[in-house]
């Protein structure tokens, strides 16, 4: 469903991707980890086009990463993308948020579209709220709504870049109960996250990330329990002692 392969990406004179090859499945479940800094966002932002790479190939399904104009729109309708800040529309109200994508990009009818949100707010556990305004919802609750507004664009791929680093401890865990849950359900996701037990439960696969490049991946298993390279086994050493 994505496959990577040579990118390279420079900010300046930093060299923030080197040589990334990465392959990941339909409905495989990917979860990159690794110390701040060491590319993690940046190769999630470069699949959905958010930051253009240097050198290599990054392919949708099997199409190449259009450049720019209406192709590059269709493709970010077809990744759904939930970042660390919630980026609701404050003005509108939960529904009009979920809704706006599938009426704008998609072309759907209001009617369809408010159907197909609340089964999607009611699935994320907010359905409840679809009238209020996201200032009105709790951290954990804005999140499961972004969550809820790219699913609405039924995309193929999901990508997280560190969705609950913005929450408080207590609403991390709705936050990735309802990630688990879509992981369940077969869809298509990358990971960003440092959130260890979920990289644990939710993975299909761990991909180790360090000074920009794919130091090792795994399974979950493998790679908590037996992790092959040093770099990796002195960053666990770090965050699983506390």
């Amino acid at each position: 469903m994505v496959a990577m392969q040579g990118v390279q990406k420079h900010f300046g004179s930093l060299h923030v991707l080197q040589d990334i090859d990465l392959e990941v499945a339909q409905g495989e479940v990917v979860v990159v980890i690794g110390p701040s800094g060491s590319g993690k966002s940046t190769l999630c932002r470069t699949i959905n086009r958010l930051e253009t790479i240097d050198e290599g190939t990054i392919t949708l399904d099997g199409q190449p990463l259009p450049a720019e104009g209406k192709p590059l729109a269709q493709l970010r309708a077809d990744v759904g993308m939930v970042f660390q800040s919630f980026n609701l529309f404050a003005h509108k109200t939960i529904l009009e948020n979920v809704t706006l994508g599938p009426i704008k990009v998609r072309g759907e009818k209001k009617a369809d579209a408010e159907a197909r949100a609340m089964e999607l707010l009611k699935r994320v556990g907010v359905d409840s709220q679809a009238q209020k305004l996201p200032a009105q919802l709790s951290g954990g609750q804005q999140q499961r709504v972004a969550i809820a507004r790219a699913l609405a664009m039924q995309p193929k791929v999901m990508l997280f870049d560190e969705p609950t680093s913005a929450l408080d401890p207590e609403m991390i865990s709705e936050v990735l109960d309802t990630m688990t849950a879509l992981a369940r359900d077969g869809m298509t996701m990358i990971v960003v996250t440092h959130e260890m037990g979920f990289a644990r439960t939710a993975a299909d696969r761990v991909v180790f990330m360090a000074d920009g490049r794919i130091v090792e991946q795994n399974t979950p298993q493998e790679f908590f329990d037996h992790p092959q390279s040093e770099r990796a086994r002195d960053f666990l050493g770090k965050i699983l002692k506390h």
